[in-house]
This record gives structure tokens, sequence and C-alpha cells, in this order.
């Protein structure tokens, strides 16, 4: 049978054991100053994790009933999930997080910490008495807690939508699976604000069911977290957001131009593509595809706005126009040609097709193709399409 003890030692063993993997990263892998910040930050949260399952373990509060545990649960939990939010934000936000951001976490904290020293301080009984007072205060920290929780959701949602805008904009293959991670990892922070209340009120069979449900949730988080630290994702990320970052630059410059030869009004409706520039975007497009430029492969967005000979913002604006991301235009480019090469050369392997269409691999050919098509490239070609 499985003690609350047991848990408890558990759970002091995982927190040390992500510690140590934190700390002990290699260095030389995690290139920027917010990278490290993140792995400090989360570091502090499973550290101070650690030190709240050691004093629950020794200090036995679980046992002399809920309400004291729950005091300790509030101002080790707080911290911790504000710990790991803000990591996880600093990665998204390449650094440059809001007031809001930053304070949120400490401000829940502190309001939590205070209203639990009036209500101890109000009702005339030792601190770790059960009291209404007490209990109505560690309710109201447990709402407070699942707002801040709530909070940093939204904001990982936001900035994790800004992030694929960004890679499907810079690359010319789908970046899904280096922000997977962390779409499970925001899902599991909002499922964490809704079962830590659980595990810090409940008793018996359903608190240790969450209690091993957040134990595995915050495995994945730093295992996943520590994998992207050390891949090239965190640089991929930051080329993918700076070219966003010099397109804002590149459209605001361009309204600026506009605005100054056509009236505010008018340079702002230009700005958006105007029929004559859209005219003159889609004559470039067309002549770079005549030349077969999208077949070379990893090519970036900011190398085929130079071969077609306009800027970032005009091919951005110009693929919005049609409602296309550049990652996927470059697919659909591509798909065409393969067609091509099927009827004309029916001996040709996929390997050999993939790689005269700018695929960058057999697989990723075969899945974009089946992906757009419906049919295999075998199936399409025994079609006769």
């Amino acid at each position: 049978m499985v003690t609350l003890q047991m848990m408890q030692f558990t759970a002091v063993v995982l927190m040390l054991l992500l510690t140590a993997k934190l700390l002990f990263l290699r260095q030389w892998r995690i290139m920027s100053r917010y990278t490290r910040q993140a792995r400090w930050l989360m570091s502090g949260g499973t550290m101070l994790l650690a030190l709240h399952f050691v004093l629950q373990l020794a200090m036995g509060l679980r046992l002399m009933g809920v309400t004291q545990s729950v005091m300790l649960n509030l101002a080790m939990l707080i911290p911790a999930s504000y710990f790991f939010a803000r990591a996880v934000l600093l990665l998204q936000q390449r650094g440059e997080l809001s007031l809001s951001d930053r304070w949120t976490g400490p401000a829940v904290w502190t309001v939590t910490m205070a209203m639990l020293a009036v209500a101890a301080a109000t009702d005339g009984q030792p601190l770790l008495s059960d009291t209404p007072e007490l209990r109505m205060a560690e309710k109201a920290g447990a709402v407070l807690y699942m707002l801040m929780q709530g909070y940093y959701t939204w904001r990982h949602m936001a900035s994790l939508v800004a992030m694929r805008h960004a890679l499907d904009n810079y690359y010319d293959r789908d970046t899904d699976g280096m922000l997977r991670w962390m779409q499970l990892s925001i899902v599991g922070l909002m499922l964490l604000a809704l079962m830590v209340p659980v595990a810090i009120f409940g008793t018996g069979a359903w608190m240790l069911i969450v209690a091993f449900a957040i134990y595995f949730f915050l495995f994945y988080l730093v295992d996943s977290f520590c994998f992207y630290l050390v891949s090239p994702a965190p640089e991929r990320m930051e080329a993918a957001g700076q070219n966003a970052t010099e397109v804002k630059e590149e459209a605001c410059l361009e309204q600026a131009a506009m605005s100054k030869h056509k009236g505010s009004e008018e340079g702002a409706d230009a700005a958006l593509l105007s029929p004559e520039v859209t005219h003159e975007v889609e004559q470039a497009v067309e002549a770079w595809i005549a030349r077969g430029g999208y077949r070379q492969a990893g090519l970036l967005q900011p190398q085929a706005a130079q071969d077609i000979g306009i800027s970032r913002y005009r091919l951005t604006a110009w693929l919005h126009q049609r409602g296309l991301k550049y990652t996927e235009w470059m697919a659909l480019l591509r798909i065409e040609e393969a067609k091509r090469i099927i009827r004309e050369h029916r001996d040709w392997t996929n390997e050999a097709i993939a790689d005269a269409c700018g695929f960058n691999d057999r697989s990723v050919f075969q899945k974009k193709f089946k992906q757009k098509t419906g049919l295999t490239p075998a199936e399409w070609a025994e079609q006769g399409k």
C-alpha cells in the first residue's frame, strides 16, 4: 500500500534528480542570456518543491491536518509555479517580459501570505491551529493561485501562437515538432492550476492520484525543457523571431515612405499592398517560380525574398492576402513540381523526386504529398493524374 510518507519521499528524490539534471546541463550549449535565466528559474522551482516535500515529511504537517499542510503548500507552490511559468515565458518572449509577467507571481504570493498572517493574528490561536479564519484565507489563496496560473497560461498560449507564426514565415519546412513539448507543457500548467488545489486540500485516494499526475507532469516539463535548451531549437527560434521583428520594421518604413508621398491615410492603405504593388509582386514571383527558385532545399524566407527581388515585408503581406504562410506556400510549390516530375518521369524514385523538388528528405516529401493530395506519390502515379 502506498503511504503518504512514501509519496513525499518519492517527490523529494524526484525533485532533487530534476534539479541535478538542470544544474549539470552542458553549459556551452546554452548560448543566450535568457536561456540561462530560464534554466536557473526552472532549477529554483524544482529546488523549492524539494524543500517543500522535505518539510512536509519532516514536520508531518499533512498528518496534523489539512490546514497546517495547506499553509506550507501555498507558501512553496505559488513561487515554484511562478518560476516554472516564467522560465517557459522567457523562452517564448526571447527574454523580453512585461511588468505584469514579472510581478504577477510575486504579487499573488505576497497577498496570500498577508492574508494568512492576518488570519493567524486575528483568530487568537496558535499559527498551526485549524480555525475558520485560516481556512477562509487558505481558500482565498488557492483561488489567487488558480488566477495566477490562468494568467500565465493565457500569456503562454498567445506567445506560442506568435512563435509558430514566426517559424511558419521563416522556414521552408514544418517546425511543429520543435514546439510540441511547449504546447503540451502549457496544457499541463493549466491542468496543474486545477489539480493542485485538489492535492492541497484533498485526502485519501484522490489526493494520491492527483499527486502522481503532478509528478509525471513535472518530470515531462523539466525533461523536455532540458532537451530544448541543448538542442538547436533556441537558435532557430531566435533567428525566426528576429526575422519577424525585421519584417515589422520594414512594414513601418514602407508605411512612412508611402505616407510622405500620398498622405497619411492613403499611405497606410498602400503599405498593405495596393493593387499596383500587388501586381509588381506577382510578376516578380511568377518569374522566380519559372526559374525554379523554390527547388532549393532549406530556402529561408529572407533568401527567397532576395532572390525574387522584393522586400520580406512585401512577400509576407502578399502571402497573407492569399491566406498562406511561407512554409505552406513552399510546400504547395514543391508538391506541384513533384506532380509534374511524376507525370514525366515514372521511373524516378521518391528520393530523386524529393531532391529535385527541394524537400529535405524522402519521408518529409511523402508526408507533405499525402497531406496535400490525400494519396501517396505511388498511389497518385497509379491513378494517372
